[in-house]
């Protein structure tokens, strides 16, 4: 007989030991010294280096991190791609029905019947099995309106956070107003879940270090008091985590690198005569269904669709010698990396280390669709790490934004244009493997037998389920030490 999720042929027979999985968006060994909080919970703990997966982006991480597989078993093969049977590229999909396979909690209640688990902001949260969720979720008014909001389960549990901890900041987790307020509302909510439900695995998101650090590169002061900032704010987290008996862990999905060059690969499609566009009212719009070819940008890879094969070598002739594209990985290429799955690209284009990827595709400004200067992560075929920017060559925009809240908090429509079309201030980017150690992810735990050496992607949920005792071994024994090798 086939085990189910909550069931076992040999339930145990102790209560699994209670997790806190903390997501620390772009931390490294480096950015380790700035965060004394996160520095001692390593120094008492144990600190291994985490090999990453391709694309090395959240989606994609977070998923390989919850069911041990690579994108070409579980599918989430970026933040986003083109979905052939509807004809439009959509990213930031929150449907946890898109992923395959078998996830962390369904493995632990095999073994603990009735495990319990809390996501508080991890991706593909919405349709979980989790017994409370907390994720990002705007209200969409019928007249155009985009509010701040989230979604819960159980659904109770959105006034009752809303009530102690004010409205979810939106428009703090993401935009030009980016910054550690979201971070710190989601915080006090996993603080807040964690004492009132005591859910066996905790995963939390915190993603105030992706902000200043693709804003201006690694190594500048700013983003290193962004990690001072965080570490702040996770003190009170990690005092709970310990008072409440929590092991805890703390994981990065990728580390940010310095970046000076932005590559318009959709515009070279475009130029060669592969990309197709559509007009309405002026404005231009990328058109999937007609074009020969085109990229869905994300960061520092960029997934390439070609509608017929007798396309490929023109493709490959014009994208081949584009400056700042490292590579173009074919069939051979995806399987080398776990990218061979129906999702991807007929090709996926790899960055130089110093370059990323945008996805524009109109030749002329003036032709760019309306929502290009606006923060719309759901309107645009490709990631905009421009929205986290005002416009620096607008010397009004500031008033123009001032403006617009004001009608917003009057209740009327509202257009926040304020993005830059020129993405070339941002100086840190992510997809790669990084150059080395100390730029790349990292993985922490106060258990000090847990990890070291290096831990792989693959092997985060096995770690997991052993330090909750829901692994191979459940004697009642300590978990072993994860000390892994790059599985590629």
């Amino acid at each position: 007989m086939t085990d189910t999720p909550g069931t076992s042929a040999a339930p145990a027979t102790r209560r699994p030991t209670p997790l806190l999985v903390l997501d620390v968006v772009g931390l490294t060994p480096r950015l380790l010294d700035h965060m004394p909080n996160l520095k001692a919970l390593a120094a008492a703990g144990s600190e291994a280096s985490l090999t990453t997966v391709l694309p090395a982006v959240t989606c994609t991480a977070q998923t390989t991190f919850l069911t041990g597989t690579l994108p070409s078993e579980h599918g989430i093969v970026g933040n986003g791609w083109y979905f052939r049977d509807l004809g439009d590229v959509l990213l930031w999909r929150q449907h946890n029905g898109l992923v395959s396979g078998d996830r962390l909690w369904d493995a632990a209640r095999r073994v603990h019947p009735g495990y319990t688990v809390a996501n508080i902001c991890w991706w593909y949260a919405m349709g979980a099995d989790t017994d409370y969720t907390v994720t990002p979720r705007p209200v969409y008014y019928a007249d155009g309106r985009k509010e701040p909001d989230c979604y819960t389960r159980p659904p109770a549990l959105h006034d009752e956070l809303t009530e102690k901890f004010g409205t979810f900041p939106l428009f703090h987790f993401w935009g030009p107003g980016a910054d550690l307020v979201s971070s710190r509302w989601i915080a006090e909510a996993t603080r807040h879940v964690m004492r009132t439900r005591d859910p066996d695995l905790t995963l939390c998101y915190l993603p105030h270090l992706d902000y200043d650090l693709q804003r201006f590169g690694p190594e500048d002061p700013r983003s290193h008091r962004a990690a001072a900032e965080l570490d702040t704010v996770l003190g009170p987290l990690l005092d709970d985590a310990r008072r409440e008996g929590r092991t805890v862990v703390a994981l990065s999905e990728y580390g940010i690198t310095r970046v000076d060059r932005p590559v318009d690969i959709n515009r070279a499609l475009r130029r060669a005569g592969l990309l197709e566009v559509h007009t309405q009212d002026g404005m231009e719009y990328l058109d999937p269904m007609a074009s020969r070819a085109f990229a869905v940008a994300d960061h520092q890879i960029a997934h390439v669709y070609v509608r017929r094969p007798a396309d490929l070598p023109a493709v490959r002739e014009t994208l081949t010698d584009l400056p700042g594209l490292a590579r173009l990985l074919d069939e051979d290429g995806k399987k080398e990396h776990g990218l061979d799955h129906p999702r991807s690209g007929e090709l996926v284009a790899l960055a130089e280390p110093d370059s990323w990827f945008t996805y524009y595709y109109w030749l002329d400004d003036a032709r760019a669709p309306d929502f290009a200067r606006l923060v719309e992560i759901h309107r645009k075929p490709g990631y905009d790490p421009a929205e986290l920017l005002m416009d620096p060559a607008d010397p009004y925009v500031r008033i123009r934004a001032a403006r617009e809240i004001a009608r917003k908090k009057l209740g009327m429509r509202y257009r926040l244009a304020v993005v830059p079309l020129d993405p070339s201030p941002l100086r840190g980017s992510h997809g790669l493997p990084p150059a080395n150690e100390d730029e790349g992810p990292v993985v922490v735990c106060s258990d000090p037998r847990a990890v070291s050496g290096r831990v792989a992607a693959t092997e985060v949920k096995s770690l997991l389920l052993r330090l909750a005792g829901a692994g191979t071994a459940t004697d009642g024994q300590d978990p072993p030490a994860v000390a892994g090798t790059p599985h590629r």
